[in-house]
């Protein structure tokens, strides 16, 4: 199969850079239903206009290019050896290219293989079938929607819905309460697989195996029909919205499949995916290795909704300055209404406590100046020794950016938020260590880090989770890099930024929107206990 590593290389290509036909059409769906002027409407309109960058520029839609898992199924007699290697083969030469980030990290001693191969990277699934053809199909599931994956063991109880039992309401609850406990942490409105039976590890199988199914199929047994469209009515009731930060549309898409299980268990395991729903696969000729079939609708030229560009996150509407108010170009500092009725404010690094003091959940706030990225890795070191460069009054982005260098030197090709929560353990102090006036991230943080948000004089800044593309427009330059030896990805990169757009969603007045959100959908989700699972 001499074409057969180009064959892969393409599939991964296309996975990490263009959403197929059914997840943008879903997209578009949750769009229409979402007021456009809410804090909701403006993350899909970004969103949005990210997926069409991505396509456009053959670019990754989210700098966290997951784990790499395929599941293959051969004729009989094909060499599934000589496939493995020419699947390592397209993964190094798909991280070379940019198109996949170096996600690969031993987990004994940190250090990351710089080539997305390790053990057990990539995942490779291999079944053998009666077909004279290959049927390869990839998902590439970042961290953020990985790690809100969830397992029950029924029965249950569970927080909100009561007890959970060993029949179909039993596992209604844990769906309900699985797409309740991922907040806005998994990147929202996202797409749920369930696997309801097995045992631990092929229940979660079974879950992720769902995620492989179109959007718009239908499930052949009644039942689970059933139960997917209930979810999908129900789990939209909750007002998380997207991103977590409230509105119409929590989930864009349920799919659930069930298997036996040993009388003495009943797990019922979701596998979370976000919103950039990254899965592609082909019919591959088992003589040439040639691409026949692409198996999902690819998505070129279909639009996941109308007039993007024109009402995203960056207010840059039709006529409008910078601002997006009509003949309005605020300085530094200044704000300004927008068309959404949202305050906009400039800010150029450092800031000053007393420009922070003014911000107030909800502000949308444009960044210009230079930020510096810092995850895991960075904030563990950063407790207990000095930063390379000065701190007070910066930005610390959470992102693990793909990055690729040449003659010119590093450039950044993708650069979305990672998840924040994290970084809990150490943000609160290293706010007071350092004056750091501001963190970029998405999902929001939790109690310690708004206490020294207020104590301290900052704010916590949402991006858009999966908008790589769009913010990386933003970034001018490189400016240099520390701890490269930590990885690509948690490196802490110095860059220099102009209209980085995000929303505060925790100030230094002690109000927190995530808090806000998660109260109230507590609240819906006992208030469908009481009138559905009466």
């Amino acid at each position: 199969m001499g074409k057969f590593e180009d064959s892969v290389y393409d599939l991964i290509v296309e996975t990490s850079t263009n959403l197929p036909g059914d997840v943008r059409r879903a997209v578009a769906a949750g769009r229409a239903l979402e007021d456009k002027a809410t804090r909701s409407g403006l993350a899909l309109a970004t969103i949005t206009q990210n997926i069409g960058m991505a396509e456009l520029q053959v670019s990754p839609i989210c700098q966290d290019t997951g784990m790499p898992t395929f599941v293959i199924h051969t004729p009989v007699g094909v060499n599934q050896l000589e496939m493995k290697r020419d699947i390592q083969s397209a993964i190094v030469r798909a991280t070379r290219d940019g198109k996949l980030r170096p996600n690969s990290v031993d987990s004994l001693t940190g250090a990351n293989s710089g080539d997305n191969l390790g053990e057990g990277t990539p995942v490779i699934h291999f079944e053998q079938w009666e077909e004279e053809h290959i049927d390869i199909r990839l998902i590439l599931k970042g961290g953020g929607c990985e790690n809100k994956n969830i397992q029950y063991s029924l029965p249950a109880e569970l927080e909100g819905l009561g007890k959970a039992g060993r029949d179909l309401d039993g596992i209604r609850k844990c769906i309900l309460h699985a797409v309740y406990q991922a907040q806005g942490q998994g990147c929202s409105a996202g797409f749920i697989g369930v696997g309801v039976g097995g045992d631990r590890t092929s229940g979660y199988e079974l879950a992720k195996k769902q995620l492989l199914r179109k959007v718009d199929d239908t499930n052949p047994i009644p039942e689970l029909r059933q139960l997917e469209d209930y979810i999908m009515e129900n789990a939209n009731k909750l007002g998380i919205g997207t991103m977590g930060f409230g509105g119409e549309v929590t989930l864009l898409g349920c799919k659930v499949g069930a298997m036996n299980r040993l009388p003495a268990s009943f797990f019922v395991s979701v596998a979370y995916n976000c919103w950039a729903f990254r899965r592609q696969g082909v019919l591959i000729d088992a003589g040439t290795g040639e691409i026949r079939e692409w198996l999902y609708e690819r998505g070129f030229g279909i639009s996941a909704g109308a007039g993007a560009a024109e009402t995203s996150l960056d207010m840059k509407t039709g006529g409008a300055g910078e601002s997006g108010v009509p003949g309005v170009h605020p300085a530094a500092g200044e704000s300004a209404d927008t068309a959404s009725g949202a305050r906009e404010i400039r800010l150029t690094t450092p800031i000053s406590e007393e420009d922070i003091r003014r911000l107030r959940v909800g502000d949308v706030v444009i960044l210009s100046g230079e930020l510096h990225t810092g995850r895991d890795a960075l904030h563990k070191h950063l407790i207990d020794h000095e930063s390379p460069v000065d701190l007070n009054g910066a930005v610390i982005y959470h992102c693990g950016p793909v990055m690729l260098k040449d003659e010119e030197g590093w450039h950044v090709t993708a650069a979305g938020p990672t998840t924040s929560i994290r970084e809990e353990p150490y943000q609160g102090d290293i706010i007071k260590k350092f004056g750091i006036r501001a963190v970029i991230g998405k999902g929001g943080m939790g109690a310690r880090t708004l206490q020294a948000l207020q104590d301290h004089g900052g704010v916590y800044l949402n991006a858009i989770g999966g908008a790589a593309q769009y913010y990386a427009e933003c970034i001018k330059k490189v400016d240099g890099v520390d701890f490269l030896e930590f990885g690509i990805p948690e490196a802490m990169w110095h860059l220099t930024i102009d209209g980085f757009a995000a929303i505060v969603t925790m100030d230094s007045h002690g109000n927190s929107l995530h808090a806000d959100v998660e109260k109230d959908s507590a609240g819906k989700l006992a208030l469908l206990r009481e009138t559905v699972f009466k």
